[in-house]
């Protein structure tokens, strides 16, 4: 390639030597061109042959520089070549390893197989004679026992399951137990804190009320002549007149305490007025009429406003009004119902109830004595009659209907009324009874415990707030006492009337004696 570059070059150069002759002049200088241009041939071929020359030599430097590139390329080969064999011969020979591992884990595998199923074999043979075996434990425990395997079953099922029921019975005994020993002392702290915040008046009431008179004259000229005033004051207000010995006082007696209250207000008014007769009678009674039905109302509103119970219906706070002439075992009725509005009112706060409901269930919750003298029924079916008139909601009807047991409590509201007018009703001084009807109450109590079969004597304790019921051992099991103190509770529910609520306690004692000798 070189030679061939030179040769290209060196005719170029002739070229351009015979341009340059040719321009120095054809026709002055022909020879002087001749001449250069046999110097230029001259030249020229001793150019070439230099080129020449220079040409092989650098084609035999080229041949030697293609012939080493060549040795080293074909060196590389070589040692690239052994190093791929020197791999693939690596590479044989784990593939060879891996080949004779494989055959040895064939082999393990092989005689495991074998050996399993040889073991799987003697399995079922000692499965067979497991089964067998068991066979005969079981025909020969229902040979021993005279058993069959149901029976067997069914009588350890029996046994198991009486001692279950007795391990239940005496957990459940104890979680009760801790359950009512702690319950007692939250509600006797919560009732004890209530009673004690709430400090109401006890105002006791009887069939009779007094008129003080200026002088025993009165009396005369309140009778009239032939009784007429004292008749029309009777006819007026339905409430009877005694005049008798005592000075200076005439008595009003009437188991209304309205139309009682009613006669002494107009009676009082006829003895400052001092003008007694039969139309002024009247007329003095009409007055005291209005004066009452306004103090009615008055005392109504007073009482919603004590206890802080707003949006009752106008006709519900003139029955309550009512109340204040209203008496239960000497207890006065209004009274009464505010303090167990508030006690119930208390006692929601302790507790996180509605202290607003609470309030207004223990208010309403004797609505129904107002009434109860005038309609038929019970006061309790009356307030709840009165409570769905003017719209009361249904957890202060169910605590009306429920404060007395007739139903269950809806709510803990309810619950919370009861509490209330028990402790209203049973606090000392609150209520009174004649020492006859105490004693034939504490007689009754005693003879009613002493008619079950079993009770050995019983004692009517705490004013009959308790009876104390002494069993046989002998007859009354411990699980029979449970059902005999509900049995007795259901008949003083039945044959009784009583305030409060009475605590029926059933004791059995065992006694074993013996003497060492």
């Amino acid at each position: 390639m070189q030679y061939v570059i030179i040769i290209v070059i060196a005719v170029i150069l002739l070229a351009v030597g015979c341009f340059v002759s040719y321009k120095a002049g054809y026709e002055n200088k022909r020879k002087t061109d001749e001449e250069k241009i046999g110097n230029a041939e001259q030249k020229a071929r001793e150019i070439i042959d230099e080129a020449l020359k220079t040409a092989e030599a650098k084609k035999r430097e080229g041949l030697l520089e293609v012939k080493e590139e060549s040795i080293r390329a074909k060196n590389e080969i070589e040692k690239e070549t052994k190093e791929r064999r020197a791999e693939l011969q690596r590479l044989e020979r784990r593939v060879q390893q891996k080949e004779e591992n494989l055959d040895k884990k064939t082999d393990a595998i092989e005689k495991r197989e074998v050996s399993f199923a040889q073991k799987e074999e003697a399995l079922a043979k000692q499965k067979e004679q497991v089964s067998k075996l068991n066979e005969q434990r079981v025909q020969e425990l229902e040979r021993i026992s005279g058993l069959t395997s149901e029976q067997a079953k069914e009588y350890l099922l029996k046994t198991v399951e009486d001692d279950v029921k007795h391990e239940t019975a005496v957990l459940v005994k104890e979680l009760e137990t801790r359950a009512k020993e702690e319950a007692d002392k939250k509600a006797k702290e919560f009732v004890v804190g209530a009673i004690q915040r709430c400090a109401a008046d006890h105002v006791a009431e009887t069939t009779i009320s007094v008129v003080q008179l200026p002088n025993d004259e009165m009396k005369g000229r309140i009778i009239g002549r032939e009784g007429r005033n004292i008749r029309t004051l009777e006819t007026m207000t339905g409430v009877d007149l005694i005049i008798d010995d005592t000075p200076e006082a005439v008595v009003l007696s009437g188991f209304d305490p309205i139309r009682r209250e009613v006669a002494r207000i107009a009676l009082e008014k006829l003895i400052v007025d001092g003008r007694i007769h039969p139309a002024r009678i009247e007329e003095m009674v009409e007055k005291a009429q209005k004066e009452v039905e306004t103090m009615i109302r008055e005392e109504g509103e007073a009482a919603t406003l004590e206890v802080g119970v707003h949006g009752i219906h106008p006709e519900l706070i003139k029955l309550l009004g009512r109340l204040k002439f209203r008496t239960s075992y000497g207890q006065n009725v209004l009274k009464h119902s505010i303090e167990v509005s508030l006690l119930c009112g208390l006692l929601a706060s302790e507790i996180g109830a509605d202290v607003r409901l609470a309030k207004r269930a223990g208010l309403l919750h004797d609505i129904g004595k107002a009434v109860d003298h005038e309609m038929e029924g019970s006061h309790i079916q009356l307030g709840v009659d009165l409570c769905r008139k003017y719209k009361e909601s249904a957890t202060v009807i169910n605590a009306v209907e429920a404060h007395h047991g007739d139903v269950e409590p809806q709510s803990l509201v309810a619950v919370l009324v009861q509490a209330a007018d028990t402790i209203s009703a049973a606090r000392p001084g609150a209520r009174r009874e004649t020492l006859e009807t105490y004693t034939n109450r504490l007689k009754q109590l005693e003879d009613i415990t002493n008619s079950f079969k079993g009770v050995d004597k019983s004692f009517a304790i705490q004013a009959g707030r308790e009876v104390r019921i002494m069993v046989v051992p002998e007859q009354v099991n411990d699980a029979d006492m449970i059902l005999l103190a509900r049995d007795i509770s259901k008949k003083i529910e039945e044959e009784m009337e009583y305030p409060g609520q009475i605590k029926v306690n059933v004791i059995r004692e065992s006694r074993v004696t013996d003497y060492a000798k």
